[in-house]
């Protein structure tokens, strides 16, 4: 069994707990942090932004990404929302076990 775990930015705490509250309920993700307020700085609309954001992470079962990141992208306000899995390579057994006992495929 693979487990990844997924970065997403946000533009509020509201929207992270929504996400992350819905991944959790749904069974697409066992857990996630909310990392808090963060200072972004991108291209878009041909121009540097600069925007306050919020950092979510979720872990889950690899065999679960494709599906976390459309479920996000509906539940998400951004047209081009950051969205990206990033594999597990090792860690604590018992953890591992345990996203996958807490998650739904």
């Amino acid at each position: 069994m693979a487990f990844s775990i997924v970065y997403i930015t946000v533009p509020n705490l509201k929207t992270a707990r929504f996400i992350s509250q819905t991944m959790v309920h749904e069974k697409l993700a066992a857990c996630a942090n909310i990392l808090g307020s963060i200072q972004s700085v991108y291209w878009w609309d041909k121009k540097i932004q600069k925007s306050r954001e919020v950092a979510l992470i979720l872990k889950t079962q690899t065999s679960l990404v494709k599906r976390v990141i459309k479920r996000v992208k509906l539940l998400h306000p951004y047209e081009c929302p950051c969205v990206v899995a990033l594999p597990i390579k090792d860690g604590n057994l018992a953890f591992l076990q345990w996203i996958a006992s807490q998650t739904k495929v």
